[in-house]
């Protein structure tokens, strides 16, 4: 996995797996944070997202009142974002 920001934009290629994965997004969004109430976030081609990066996300929305704009480019993790009804919390839309 690969992850690099510009300004409030993240963008993160390859897949989403590991601990350390985990422990990386979470260190450079919470550096875009500091400074951008809206985050956008790239997930280029990740077929899945762990579960702690999943509730990360859903700590910055619901708690840190960050806005989030996902577009993600898998059709299998839009589905799965769908399918935990979290289309609208992290305004997620495949492109």
């Amino acid at each position: 996995m690969q992850i690099k920001s510009s300004s409030n934009q993240v963008t993160i290629t390859g897949n989403i797996k590991t601990i350390g994965d985990f422990q990386h997004i979470k260190s450079c969004i919470d550096e875009v944070a500091l400074n951008n109430k809206t985050i956008v976030i790239n997930i280029v081609d990740s077929i899945s997202v762990t579960s702690s990066v999943i509730g990360y996300f859903n700590k910055l929305v619901q708690k840190d009142g960050k806005e989030l704009q996902m577009l993600i480019g898998d059709e299998q993790l839009i589905q799965l974002i769908d399918d935990l009804n979290l289309i609208s919390i992290f305004k997620a839309r495949k492109v």
